[in-house]
């Protein structure tokens, strides 16, 4: 199954964990694993925390703290800091299914992170 999840800015991360839920309620999976997948180098997927928009924002920042935009990358396209910061956040997640939901904890959401944007990009999920 796939996600088209469209992003408005360079870098963001978008809650995706409705659509995925909405996914698994569809499928009427009860109980096993999602595989949640992102296809693309210069994106990547993670859990958070989804209750306080502050702790994507803070996340991005320290992203950008960490990997500067101004070393001296070879890359042509020039978006090798994208391709580092998804490395960091990493291309998938797994989630419980239990009682045909989400296992995540009370604060976690499931976010696509998005670092060379605005695009389209697809969110692949495969349950187990």
């Amino acid at each position: 199954m796939q996600l088209n999840v469209p992003t408005s800015r360079k870098a963001e991360l978008v809650n995706i964990t409705s659509r995925v839920q909405g996914l698994v309620r569809e499928q009427g999976i009860q109980d096993g694993v999602a595989m949640v997948f992102v296809p693309h180098t210069t994106a990547g997927v993670t859990i958070n925390e989804a209750a306080d928009p502050d702790v994507a924002r803070d996340m991005l920042m320290a992203l950008d703290t960490l990997v500067s935009e101004t070393l001296d990358y070879r890359h042509a396209e020039g978006n090798s800091p994208a391709h580092v910061k998804a490395s960091l956040m990493g291309s998938s997640v797994l989630i419980e299914i239990a009682g045909g939901k989400l296992a995540l904890g009370v604060w976690q959401g499931v976010f696509l992170c998005e670092f060379d944007g605005p695009r389209t990009r697809k969110v692949r999920i495969a349950f187990l």
